[in-house]
């Protein structure tokens, strides 16, 4: 009989995975049971849906309120940083979820402008967002560093926003709900670029700081928990304009950051599996972006890619960026096929990339463990 039960539930989970496939680019379909009935997101303008406007962000990408930003899937610009959706999007779309609210829209935050409404979750990532203090980039001068939010600032909207809730809706927002983090810390290491600061500062600084927002969050009782970690940030267009020719891996990424990211990577790994310990009734999973990216690196045409490096808006050669002309300004222009491209604005990625890294995490081998165990915990009330 046991037996016969876990191949029930491996049934049903393999029907979920199935759907998590097909529904991306679907609306809510009523009447569909849904895995979860309510995500949380934090993290930075990899997953900000709105939290954000234009001259906001960071340096150099200023132009987000204007098209062509959203040209591909919203028609117009909705302050997301891409042509289209998000990874955060397409997680929401596989859970016959509508899009998140960003949080600075809802009713409960500003009386008079927002409209939003929470009933399925809330996004807290905020574009230009760091893990570490804004005041630490202040006192040491980083000005690129134009974003005042950090990771303690989404925490602390996150809990301003439970005050607005009841016993009963809290615990069973805990329970029942995904808590989704975004790729977050990529800003801390850009905004000490070139100076005295080193990445050894910045990562031990970032992990010991995310380590405590990641716990703040369990203690509070969460038991689902998706972390993003970096991406493979070495072949980015704008890290590939900046390095020595020289600098480069075996995919043809800058190595220097590559390296540098992979290391993070590591050490959050560490601290995940710590708290795995330290949390047993949590089910914390890992999503691998940096092997992820290089996945579609390596074969591009398997996942629809023909360009791997230059940008799909923007000006300028070789990979049509420039620092101070980003896509949205008045000389850069869009190519015509967002989907055909990796990057989309020369840091921020294309809704065809995000698709395929959203694929790989939910249905693929790129999450540690695999996201069907966290379903079927889920599915289990475990």
């Amino acid at each position: 009989m046991p037996s016969y039960i876990s191949l029930i539930h491996a049934t049903a989970i393999s029907a979920l995975i199935l759907f998590l496939s097909t529904i991306s680019s679907a609306a809510p379909i009523p009447g569909v049971r849904r895995s979860f009935n309510r995500i949380y997101a934090f993290g930075d303008s990899f997953t900000d849906t709105g939290n954000s406007r234009s001259g906001e962000g960071p340096a150099g990408f200023g132009h987000l309120s204007s098209f062509p930003y959203g040209m591909t899937y919203f028609k117009r610009p909705t302050n997301r940083y891409s042509d289209g959706r998000l990874t955060i999007d397409f997680v929401a779309q596989s859970m016959n979820l509508p899009f998140l609210p960003p949080y600075l829209s809802l009713r409960t935050t500003n009386s008079s402008n927002g409209t939003a409404t929470d009933t399925y979750g809330v996004n807290f990532a905020v574009s230009g967002a760091t893990v570490i203090k804004h005041a630490f980039f202040a006192k040491n001068n980083l000005t690129l560093d134009m974003t005042p939010q950090s990771l303690e600032t989404e925490l602390s909207w996150f809990e301003k926003y439970l005050e607005t809730l009841g016993t009963s809706q809290k615990v069973s927002l805990f329970k029942d709900s995904l808590f989704w983090i975004g790729e977050i810390g990529v800003n801390d290491y850009a905004y000490t670029f070139g100076s005295t600061v080193s990445s050894d500062t910045i990562r031990a600084l970032s992990i010991s700081t995310y380590t405590r927002f990641l716990e703040t969050l369990l203690n509070k009782g969460v038991r689902y928990m998706v972390v993003q970690g970096h991406p493979a940030t070495g072949c980015l267009t704008l890290t590939m304009s900046l390095a020595a020719e020289d600098d480069r891996d075996n995919v043809g990424c800058v190595k220097s950051i590559n390296n540098q990211s992979y290391t993070h990577n590591l050490a959050l790994q560490y601290k995940l599996k710590q708290l795995r310990i330290k949390y047993p009734n949590a089910t914390i999973v890992y999503a691998d972006y940096w092997n992820a990216y290089r996945t579609v690196i390596k074969n591009p045409s398997k996942y629809g890619i023909s360009e791997k490096f230059k940008a799909c808006c923007g000006i300028g050669e070789p990979y049509n960026f420039q620092v101070f002309e980003t896509c949205g300004s008045a000389s850069a222009t869009a190519c015509k096929n967002p989907s055909q491209y990796i990057n989309w604005d020369g840091v921020h990625l294309t809704e065809g990339m995000y698709k395929a890294m959203t694929d790989m995490f939910l249905g693929g081998s790129f999450t540690r463990p695999k996201f069907s165990y966290l379903l079927n915990k889920k599915l289990n009330g475990l």
